[in-house]
């Protein structure tokens, strides 16, 4: 799944009938190998064919992928291992106003969902969606709308309900400027920071789980909350990310 298909070519979509096309060809920005298998599962059941399909891994492979052909729909992940693909959706946004981009991510934090629509995307549904209702998501911003995962929607509401000058004013600004002292807000609780240290001192799961008197279960799902709440697939990564917030000295 590392190579794309032509330039604008046209899909037939069986489940929508012999008079509708699939905009082609799809730039899907997705590191984790299984999420890339996922996705082009739920791209392949709506009609695409693998040529249709392009796959990057980094933001520089996308921006190789932009450069040899324009694309007609993109899906970006946030959390890639050479940067935010929120400056990806802003060079997508720039180079065709007009491009549907689907934000498939991890990141269920407000100010990384803002600045990602503020960027240009069009639509954002977090990656613990099962596959129907990642192929809604496709299908829904296919036909023009911008779909909204449902987390992310009860959050804005929750923000208009409180805030009633919130919401407009963070439409109206741009961002990443603003954005970037706002990267340490993640929701981390007290167990996971305590157990994010001791991830950053070397220490092994068992080893951790001794330390706290925890099951080495408990301790991996604090670990696995803390990857996806800084959208990350390794220890490593976590500390890296953890530091570049201010969550760890």
């Amino acid at each position: 799944m590392e190579s794309g298909g032509p330039a604008r070519a046209l899909q037939l979509g069986p489940e929508e009938g012999r008079d509708s096309v699939l905009p082609a060809p799809v730039l899907v920005v997705e590191d984790d190998a299984l999420m890339q298998r996922r996705i082009f599962g739920v791209l392949a059941a709506l009609g695409y064919r693998e040529d249709a399909l392009v796959f990057a891994q980094s933001i520089a492979q996308a921006r190789e992928r932009m450069a040899a052909q324009p694309h007609a729909l993109a899906l970006v992940d946030i959390g890639l291992p050479d940067g935010s693909g929120v400056s990806l959706i802003e060079q997508l946004r720039a180079d065709d106003p007009g491009i549907p981009i689907l934000v498939i991510s991890a990141w269920s934090t407000e100010d990384v969902i803002l600045t990602a629509l503020r960027s240009g995307a069009t639509g954002y549904v977090l990656k613990e969606r099962d596959d129907l209702e990642l192929s809604l998501s496709v299908r829904s911003i296919l036909r023009g709308g911008a779909p909204i995962d449902p987390f992310i929607a009860r959050r804005i509401l929750e923000l208009a309900h409180s805030t009633p000058t919130t919401l407009p004013e963070a439409n109206a600004s741009p961002p990443a400027e603003e954005a970037q002292p706002e990267r340490s807000s993640v929701d981390i609780s007290p167990r996971e920071h305590e157990i994010l240290q001791l991830v950053a001192q070397g220490l092994t799961n068992r080893e951790i789980a001794e330390q706290l008197f925890l099951s080495r279960h408990t301790v991996e799902c604090h670990i696995k909350h803390v990857y996806q709440k800084l959208a990350v697939s390794t220890r490593t990564r976590a500390v890296f990310e953890a530091r570049s917030r201010g969550l760890l000295p």
